[in-house]
């Protein structure tokens, strides 16, 4: 969904080619958010180990303001630090933060009406609505949980 992908410039919105995504992530000093650039061009696996490696240069002081900046949007999850939910501050200019909470267990009923433990987990999205109205809000939540449910959709 290229729409959510902008940021608001005076009058106008700026549309995003590539996607810079932001991590969040805590530092001693308060938080960072390193961004990998062009993640649209990356597998699941090199953006875990981009991630890995961008929280751990940030949490040791050994980033360069380059890869701190610039981000088109930011994803920040304290889901580790065990906080079900949470609304996520915007990033100025960008258009919209992701906020992810932990998985937890919960009974949930299958589709043979039997309870069962299913893993949930809460992701807010705060938005610009200059940028990001609340359909296209709902509209982006709703193909990103139908791409976490159906993870090999993911691998395509």
């Amino acid at each position: 969904m290229p729409r959510v992908n902008a940021s608001f410039d005076g009058d106008a919105i700026v549309q995003y080619a590539d996607i810079d995504l932001g991590i969040a992530v805590a530092i001693e000093d308060g938080l960072l958010t390193p961004v990998i650039r062009t993640a649209q061009d990356r597998s699941l696996r090199e953006i875990s180990e981009i991630v890995k490696d961008l929280a751990h240069r940030a949490r040791n002081k050994r980033m360069k303001p380059e890869e701190f900046q610039g981000g088109t949007f930011t994803v920040s999850n304290l889901g580790g630090m065990g906080i079900d939910s949470f609304s996520a501050v915007i990033n100025p200019p960008q258009g919209f933060i992701l906020a992810i909470g932990r998985i937890t267990k919960t009974p949930v009923i299958d589709d043979g009406d039997q309870i069962v433990v299913g893993h949930r987990m809460s992701i807010t999205m705060s938005c610009d609505h200059r940028v990001v109205d609340g359909a296209l809000g709902a509209a982006y939540l709703k193909e990103l949980r139908h791409l976490l449910e159906n993870p090999t959709l993911l691998l395509v």
